[in-house]
């Protein structure tokens, strides 16, 4: 190997005879695919993997919309996603171990995938395991002695852009921050020193031993998806193992809480809540919630779980239904170190019928004037596509159900009607055609386009409309895909007014792929694959920007982190033609958005709830932006102490104008003595009473107008 070689790789140099390089590694584009030069016992792809890997990039070079160059510069981000999947937080690889793969690898990086010449990122992955070991044996080491707790230093959580550590000094510093803030973190929850030691010492000797398990199949899935992503954020691998895991998820069959999970950095971490699904009817389990230990039972020990594999995590969370399990969170909006909390769930089968579309009647008075308004919660458009194969008269699907339960809330003489699309991800495309039809006349609903540059129109399936009077549409930003087809319909025909938070902005078409379409089994995993893209009748693409409500309101979730617009690689927001369509007219049609506005605007800065709401998010926004914690014991539990000092005067401010006796301490808030109303349905609410005083006045103008003809 060559002089400048071992300059460039660095630390190979070190363990040069254990991988016995015979050539340079940057000849390894034209070296035979048995040609290895991974050292003895390590983790190492199989020939299946190389196989799928070249059957990977035939599909994506010839079925992914965006088709994007495989030049030098998708390489750099191929290899640069691959790092991050390791190293998130930069504090596992020094500088020169970044330094020496880049120059041997990143350049041509994604050709290597695609050739199936996979040792240099498992190659990469070895150095992480190295480095790993190293690391929590250090962590393991640190334990010994308990830290001086008065001290200025602080621990920087956020190291996404942060420099590599350029020697091992500044990385044992940088772990020494690292165990002094979860020490802390520990103290803070009320831990004992000799608790504290044993709980860390647990996880770290865990962390090592899974390390050990970590498989060629968890390696070659992270290589895949580094490759893959790259093209957009929803093309993904799923190895074997999460195929089964997605078809268990999509089949709503399984029994546990009804969460998505994946992992970020040491945390397993919530995706999404499954409508209907034991979280979702606890509502108090949250997208990016971090999940920090398990326990069993009502009163069963909490077992750390931060480090363990995504797989072990789900096994002990899923169980018998019936069943109790406990999950220790640190919440979205807290820091790393910040203060975690215990939720309980009883585990059930999560099932179609528990993610089915719901309804209420609301009353809500204005002006002494009460109105009747009907609410149907939409959490996902489902459709039992087997039951209607079979031909069961009594199927399940989104517009069945909606259908159902308006006819019911129109028995009641309703006034008016909100739409509830709130967190609601999507699902299946034809139900957003079906259930637009319910609302608007006959018409276009959706474009799409494929790779080719090929449109297709889909029309609404109904030809006229069940319900002609007002209608509001409720969305936040976690509402996506069907849903934004949906409200951009409505908002397009001028059918009803849009309220709440922009969309999510997902505005592609997904394929899913099995790479063995002759087995029943995902054998080689599985992909899906971006096909094409959404287009509204207007020509605009929902994609990235998403739906714009016309009456906006605050939410807790952040966009800068939560949207199309915070995922990478995310395709542009773009427009085509527009098809004919016709625009409601007469009472169907929506009134003056500017009044409405204006409505909204004065209530809101009167309503006690409202300003609470804006408070609250103004303080998670402000924890969010903290990106280090001070390392000193009495100023964490200042710090901690004005939190809740903060919380508790914010709501206590609340209960104040509504005439309700103040709260004592902060865990009082959100309990059974302090239940806080859903602030956004209140405001819409309030924005369909004022839609149906508009719509009356304006059906008395045109009776008036009637009556005032000459015969």
């Amino acid at each position: 190997m060559t002089q400048s070689l071992r300059f460039r790789l660095g630390w190979l140099t070190a363990i040069a005879a254990a991988i016995a390089l015979s050539a340079s590694a940057v000849l390894l584009l034209r070296a035979p695919a048995s040609a290895s030069i991974l050292p003895p016992g390590a983790v190492a792809p199989t020939a299946n993997q190389r196989a799928i890997a070249r059957k990977v990039a035939r599909i994506l070079n010839k079925y992914q919309y965006s088709h994007p160059a495989i030049n030098t510069h998708f390489s750099h981000l191929v290899f640069d996603r691959y790092l991050h999947f390791l190293d998130p937080q930069h504090d596992y690889f020094l500088a020169s171990d970044v330094q020496g793969f880049s120059a041997a690898y990143r350049n041509d990086f994604a050709q290597l995938i695609e050739a199936g010449k996979l040792d240099p990122a498992f190659l990469i992955f070895q150095r992480f395991k190295q480095l790993s070991q190293a690391h929590l044996r250090y962590a393991l080491s640190l334990l010994a002695k308990e830290p001086s707790w008065n001290t200025d230093a602080s621990y920087h959580f956020d190291r996404k852009h942060a420099p590599w550590p350029t020697s091992e000094a500044q990385m044992d510093a940088l772990w020494r921050e690292r165990v002094m803030n979860e020490e802390l973190s520990l103290l803070l929850a009320h831990k004992t020193w000799p608790q504290t030691v044993d709980i860390l010492r647990k996880r770290y000797q865990a962390e090592l031993h899974r390390i050990t398990q970590i498989s060629a199949e968890d390696v070659f899935e992270d290589v895949m998806n580094a490759y893959a992503l790259t093209y957009d954020p929803h093309t993904t691998y799923f190895s074997p193992m999460s195929s089964e895991e997605y078809r268990i998820e999509m089949s709503l069959n399984y029994q546990g809480i009804g969460a998505s999970l994946q992992m970020d950095g040491n945390y397993v971490t919530v995706v999404n809540v499954i409508p209907g699904g034991p979280a979702a009817v606890a509502g108090t389990l949250k997208p990016k919630d971090r999940i920090t230990g398990v326990g069993e039972g009502k009163s069963g020990p909490i077992t750390d779980v931060v480090g363990w594999r995504l797989s072990d995590v789900v096994q002990l969370i899923r169980g018998k239904a019936g069943t109790t399990v406990r999950l220790q969170i640190l919440p979205a909006a807290e820091h790393t170190g910040g203060k975690e909390e215990v939720l309980s769930f009883v585990r059930n089968k999560v099932t179609l019928k528990a993610q089915e579309a719901q309804s209420k009647l609301a009353t809500v008075t204005q002006n002494g004037q009460t109105y009747k308004i009907g609410i149907i919660t939409v959490p996902s458009f489902y459709e039992d596509v087997q039951a209607e194969d079979e031909g069961k008269a009594n199927y399940r699907s989104t517009t069945r159900d909606v259908l159902r339960l308006l006819l019911k809330l129109e028995a009641q003489h309703i006034n008016g009607l909100i739409l509830d699309l709130r967190d609601d991800g999507g699902g299946y495309l034809p139900e957003a055609l079906a259930l637009t039809g319910l609302f608007i006349q006959h018409g276009p609903v959706v474009q799409l386009r494929d790779r080719s540059g090929q449109i297709e129109v889909l029309d609404d399936p109904e030809k006229a409309p069940v319900y002609n009077g007002p209608l509001a549409v409720l969305v936040n930003r976690y509402s996506a895909s069907a849903s934004e087809i949906f409200a951009g319909a409505i908002q397009d025909y001028h059918r009803g007014v849009i309220i709440g938070q922009n969309t999510f902005g997902k505005g592609t078409v997904q394929n899913l792929i099995p790479l063995d379409r002759w087995s029943s089994k995902p054998v080689d995993g599985q992909l899906t694959v971006t096909i094409g893209k959404f287009y509204r009748v207007t020509g605009q693409s929902t994609q990235h920007r998403g739906v714009i409500p016309d009456i906006p309101l605050p939410s807790p979730i952040n966009p800068k982190l939560v949207g199309e617009s915070a995922l990478p690689r995310s395709l542009p927001w773009d427009t085509i033609g527009a098809v004919p369509f016709p625009v409601a007219t007469g009472l169907a049609a929506v009134p003056s958005i500017p009044t409405l506005q204006a409505d909204e605007l004065a209530r809101e800065r009167k309503d006690p709830n409202f300003k609470w709401l804006v408070g609250d998010i103004h303080l998670i926004d402000t924890m969010r932006a903290e990106k280090s914690v001070s390392l000193n014991l009495a100023t964490r539990r200042a710090e901690r102490h004005q939190e809740d000092q903060e919380l508790l005067a914010l709501d206590n401010t609340r209960r104040e104008a509504l005439g309700l006796a103040p709260l004592k301490n902060s865990r009082e808030i959100g309990g059974k003595n302090d239940k806080i109303p859903d602030v956004i349905l209140d405001q819409a609410e309030h924005v369909m009473a004022d839609m149906i005083r508009l719509d009356q006045q304006r059906a008395a103008g045109l009776q008036t107008a009637q009556a005032a003809k000459p015969d």
